[in-house]
């Protein structure tokens, strides 16, 4: 295993110790050079090797004018090596590289939900060329070439298929448990399982491009993150960093003894800063992901908290996002049956919403399904297909009377909720009314954020009709709606509401994206979104009101914990430097009483990695 940096410098640190102990304390005769103990050399090239690097981000940050509390480890280091006290300031040298290796590690081990997704992209394509076929890397396909993608193969890229029949397990990226239907027109996504059958698709994006790309870049971008409480550490530290000097400058002044100046300051090393905060969240990361909460932006933890509006897409976030069939409407010269038939039989080859209640309608009503060809499926046109020689298509009332208006006046009006439209050879064929009921735990769930959570203002937001939006916000006690809302008008609601007071914006992740963004805290639900939507700051998998009463609970304990460790071991680290300046702590043993203080302070971090037993009160 590849040792990280941080790593290094803190073995190289503890091998410095361990070799100055032996040569102190193993040989009678201690030999000089340059007046130097022979003992003393190991830890001189841990210092330098060690605190060079953090001396000159030192320099920077004086350049900058940034007092930060790494200033402190600095100067612990520069006094220690004008004091000739080579221990001490291994050991802090110890407690910062050992800090940073531990953070670099926690980050690691969070991200290993989406580090077993990345373990399974194939690294190879087969690609058809010349009457042949020849295997190629992924980051050698191009958009429009023909693959073939072998039975229980992984999908290189996102694309269609030109090229046989068969099924794909999509649960991985779409959360649907299901596996859906493959035939010639349908859309393929990369990282999705083949069934029994190979299947030729074309192409339709690079590899880089594709979705389950996005997915590992939303897996760097998470570890790459830097929190706002981490920024808090530096807040507190532009308080703690000058009481700290002020107090060895002070002792040193008082007593004459420049050791004590530095024993305040390797007592004062800010390590419950430096790394308490820091795995504080990253536990809190990993404890989301065991829930199925994938944190993208962990500054969420400190933000959700302080969130005084709610505002909710309708579809997915508050009902299921499983439309119901209600009602089937058949034209002249078609019977229902016949009707849903045909459309259940083209259906199962799309991954529109609509589609699974069709197909549970058909199944229920025990219909035989029929093969169909030429399915293809592109934005702004519908669904279309042939089907025992004739063209069906599906498509909404408001894409087929834009195209054609004449239509108008043929399809019946629509009451309530959700419908599509069925032409069969370019004739109106018919019409299915759908509707998608509220979470029975919606309405308990709105009440408890107001009185658990704090946030008493509560808005739904949606496209829909207001017919559609009052019925859903009557069932679960909203009284504050906005319906028929363009994309551009919820940015518009969000960012004016976020003015006011910090936002907590839920949506699908798909059109509520620039919504998501202008909220203080986007929260995208699994269930029918994708998940490498860049908006969203959480993603809620499984599509469950617990999972954001969980987030909120796991925000609220991370900052308690997080504030626990930090401010805890400043307390005691201010303790220790007193006794350090009445002389009661050598530089030597400020050093390890600061150890003991890292470990309180890191021990209560770690806390918030382990559930506890409530985790949700709703």
């Amino acid at each position: 295993m590849k040792l990280s940096k941080e790593s290094l410098l803190a073995l190289l640190a503890l091998a410095a110790i361990a070799v100055h102990l032996v040569l102190r304390f193993g040989l009678h005769a201690v030999a000089h050079v340059h007046g130097i103990p022979a003992h003393d050399f190991p830890l001189l090239v841990a210092l330098l090797v060690g605190g060079a690097p953090l001396l000159f981000g030192l320099l920077r940050n004086l350049i900058n004018r940034d007092f930060s509390s790494d200033l402190l480890a600095g100067m612990s280091i520069i006094t220690a090596l004008l004091l000739g006290q080579y221990l001490a300031g291994t050991l802090v040298v110890l407690m910062l590289a050992g800090g940073q290796a531990l953070e670099a590690y926690a980050v690691r081990s969070a991200s290993s939900v989406l580090q077993a997704l990345a373990k399974r992209m194939p690294t190879k394509a087969h690609r058809k060329q010349d009457g042949g076929m020849l295997d190629i890397a992924l980051d050698a396909i191009a958009v429009n070439d023909l693959l073939v993608v072998f039975p229980h193969e992984i999908c290189p890229v996102d694309g269609v298929v030109v090229e046989g029949h068969g099924s794909m397990d999509e649960s991985y990226l779409t959360g649907e448990p299901y596996v859906m239907s493959k035939a010639p027109g349908a859309l393929v996504l990369s990282g999705a399982i083949n069934g029994q059958a190979a299947l030729t698709i074309r192409a339709e994006k690079r590899a880089v491009d594709s979705r389950y790309a996005k997915i590992m870049q939303v897996m760097r971008e998470s570890e790459q993150g830097r929190p706002h409480l981490r920024r808090l550490a530096d807040q507190l530290g532009t308080i703690y960093t000058p009481v700290a000097v002020g107090i060895a400058l002070l002792a040193w002044a008082v007593s004459g003894e420049s050791t004590r100046f530095l024993a305040v300051l390797v007592v004062a090393t800010p390590c419950p800063l430096l790394i308490a905060i820091p795995v504080a969240i990253i536990g809190s990361v990993a404890l989301a992901a065991r829930r199925g909460i994938i944190i993208k932006d962990p500054a969420v933890f400190e933000k959700i908290g302080t969130c005084a509006t709610a505002m909710f897409d309708k579809t997915g976030t508050l009902t299921y996002g499983q439309p119901k069939l209600t009602e089937v409407l058949p034209a002249a010269g078609f019977s229902k049956d016949e009707l849903l038939t045909m459309v259940a039989s083209l259906e199962r080859y799309s991954r529109h919403p609509l589609a699974a209640a069709i197909l549970e309608a058909a199944q229920a009503s025990g219909l035989s399904l029929v093969d169909a060809a030429e399915v293809g499926e592109r934005p702004g046109e519908g669904l279309s297909g042939m089907i025992h020689g004739r063209r069906v298509q599906v498509t909404s009332r408001k894409k087929l009377t834009a195209q054609q208006p004449a239509f108008a006046s043929v399809i019946p009006p629509l009451p309530g909720g959700m419908e599509c439209v069925i032409l069969v050879d370019s004739a109106y064929a018919g019409a299915c009314h759908f509707r998608d009921e509220p979470r029975p735990e919606g309405l308990p769930f709105i009440r408890h954020l107001a009185s658990r959570h704090h946030i008493p203002r509560v808005l739904l937001v949606s496209g829909d009709r207001e017919s559609e939006v009052r019925y859903l916000a009557d069932k679960v006690g909203i009284t504050e709606i906005y319906a028929s809302q363009s994309p551009e008008q919820k940015l518009a609601l969000v960012r004016a509401e976020t003015q006011k007071a910090n936002t907590v914006f839920l949506g699908d992740g798909i059109n509520d994206a620039p919504a998501l963004t202008a909220a203080t805290v986007g929260i995208a639900f699994g269930q029918g979104s994708d998940i490498t939507a860049e908006a969203a700051g959480a993603v809620i998998l499984d599509s469950s009101l617990q999972r954001v009463d969980e987030l909120l609970h796991i925000g609220r304990r991370m900052r308690r914990i997080a504030l626990q460790s930090a401010i805890g071991g400043m307390v005691l680290s201010v303790i220790g430097m007193l006794a350090a300046a009445a002389g009661l702590l050598s530089p030597v043993a400020g050093a390890i009483t600061q150890e003991i203080i890292d470990v309180l302070a890191v021990a209560n971090a770690l806390r918030v990695a382990f559930p506890p037993r409530v985790l949700s009160d709703y």
